[in-house]
């Protein structure tokens, strides 16, 4: 396993300096995100040129000696446009059109695989017709991605369709060729076990840290509550060879832009250091 760091969180700085801020740190990999309406390079932006945005920004990322560990695309800020599973049947067609050109994107500039989220719980579809669309139109995407060499995953994120484990594995059986981009804090906070995440381990193409606890999607490591070693130890028991992407975000959602993500980022990712040499990780004495 590898560490990496999306560029989403740091949405201060202009780009260029986030991808100096990220290999400064000592990163290996680079999470591009490309979100509606709020990441530094959006879909919106690379969708009338694909072949340039791909080259331009493949060039940026790699000149200093990162690798694409992943290309994350949320279409918009609200989590009913482009759906996967809108009951609308054109947004569903246009949502389709956005992750063929998302594909193009990601094969132009090199990127091993895409991450999205699952879809919501439509009130006119119900729970169960909502996650059984959402299984059929991301196995859709699975396919085509696994048929030009891609993984193809989902972040299954609180208030998404498949926001419990149990609804999770329901949405694999729909959709046999979809990864997981597997993130413990979304299932910390609503209360559920990290014994009852664990069970995800197998399904994980990428993986995404950051410190989380019980009715907090993000928080400062003082304040985490998740066994991280644990964690790496059931991805090498299953065999998860990726990345593990340090996922510190800045945004007014969920409370989540109350850490000092630079920090954060830091710690989290010399917990992992150690935890993947197999040693003992303690939390630095406070200076002044």
């Amino acid at each position: 396993m590898k560490l990496a760091c999306g560029d989403h969180s740091f949405p201060m700085l202009n780009h260029e300096a986030t991808i100096d801020l990220i290999a400064g740190m000592g990163f290996e990999g680079f999470d591009l995100a490309l979100m509606g309406n709020r990441s530094h390079i959006r879909p919106e932006h690379i969708r009338s040129d694909i072949a340039s945005a791909a080259q331009t920004i493949g060039k940026s990322i790699r000149r200093r000696g990162l690798e694409i560990s992943d290309v994350f695309c949320i279409p918009w800020t609200t989590f009913e446009v482009l759906a996967p599973n809108h009951p609308d049947e054109d947004e569903r067609i246009a949502s389709r059109k956005l992750f063929d050109d998302l594909l193009d994107f990601t094969l132009r500039i090199k990127g091993p695989g895409i991450t999205m989220v699952p879809g919501i719980d439509f009130p006119t579809l119900g729970h169960d017709a909502s996650l059984e669309l959402a299984g059929q139109e991301l196995q859709w995407r699975a396919a085509k991605a696994t048929a030009e060499g891609l993984r193809f995953s989902v972040e299954c994120h609180m208030g998404s369709v498949a926001a419990s484990p149990d609804d999770v594995l329901k949405l694999l059986e729909y959709a046999p060729d979809l990864k997981l981009t597997l993130d413990y804090t979304h299932f910390i906070a609503p209360g559920y076990k990290q014994t009852d995440i664990d069970r995800l381990a197998p399904f994980a193409g990428h993986v995404q840290v950051r410190g989380g606890r019980v009715d907090a999607g993000q928080c400062s490591m003082k304040e985490n509550t998740i066994d991280y070693e644990s964690v790496v130890a059931v991805l090498a028991e299953n065999k998860y060879q990726d990345f593990l992407a340090v996922e510190y975000v800045w945004i007014d959602w969920g409370g989540m832009n109350r850490c000092d993500n630079v920090s954060e980022t830091i710690l989290m990712r010399d917990r992992l250091l150690a935890s993947l040499a197999g040693e003992k990780w303690v939390y630095p004495e406070s200076t002044t």
